[in-house]
């Protein structure tokens, strides 16, 4: 029975590293684990990891760097809010979950395997995990003044599921206003279909208790923390500015690497 059950958690592990490698054009993994240190604060110098990487880390888990800098999605997302965000929330959820792991048999897995049985996992270890998962994703699906649209493969499957970007762009919109309390809006393909979702607290559509589950290719925080300090309480606001910086050439790769035959 013991060996039956390890090696379904190895398909799973297998399934979901597969996935992502396949999304973030990851072909081999680097050794990273002698890099990680338990110090570090938003001003250290912070490890250029990969997603997959990131997925792969145990216990001594590590805020990743920014691919820009944190001024640089001015004027949609301020640099204070950046700095916070990513430099104090961000971090905070890291060292978290690194507590909460310590010291628990929980200590072995990786961030990946604790996302995909996030149901059975400790409350602090699924918000703390989530936490970093959603974060790590959400980084690389800004860029600095974007102002750029789908295109190709993912603009027309756009089409095809909601009418037209402007439609998408309203359910998408929908569901990060209408998310009560702190949450997530995301984009995810279910069954190689596009479909629109969203996710309360630090859930995310991989988890085995989503409402929804998919995998995402777009994700929106509307924790308030996100938006607070530019937008006060005007969460629509906020998301409106959003679509200034989606990053749409990574949002078009994940979909090509999660839809191809």
């Amino acid at each position: 029975m013991n060996n039956l059950l390890k090696k379904n958690n190895m398909n799973r592990i297998s399934f979901l590293k597969k996935s992502l490698a396949s999304i973030f054009g990851i072909s081999s993994m680097q050794s990273f684990a002698s890099k990680i240190s338990l110090k570090g604060s938003y001003n250290d110098k912070l490890l250029k990891l990969t997603f997959e990487e990131i997925l792969q880390q145990k216990a001594l888990f590590t805020l990743p760097a920014l691919a820009y800098a944190t001024d640089a999605l001015e004027p949609h997302f301020d640099k204070l809010t950046m700095e916070i965000h990513h430099g104090k929330h961000h971090k905070a959820y890291v060292d978290n979950l690194i507590k909460a792991v310590t010291g628990t048999p929980n200590e072995a897995l990786t961030l990946g395997e604790m996302i995909s049985k996030a149901g059975k996992m400790p409350v602090a270890v699924r918000n703390n995990g989530g936490g970093h998962w959603n974060h790590s994703f959400f980084w690389q699906c800004l860029a600095p003044a974007s102002g750029s649209v789908p295109q190709g493969k993912l603009a027309e499957a756009i089409d095809k599921t909601f009418g037209s970007f402007d439609k998408f762009k309203e359910e998408f919109t929908k569901a990060a206003t209408s998310r009560f309390g702190s949450g997530w809006a995301w984009l995810i393909i279910k069954d190689k279909k596009l479909a629109i979702c969203s996710t309360p607290n630090q859930d995310n559509p991989m988890m085995d208790v989503a409402e929804v589950r998919g995998n995402p290719i777009l994700g929106l925080d509307v924790w308030e923390h996100a938006y607070y300090l530019k937008y006060q309480n005007k969460r629509a606001d906020y998301v409106n500015a959003y679509w200034n910086l989606v990053n749409w050439n990574k949002v078009s790769d994940m979909y090509q690497a999660l839809t191809k035959a």
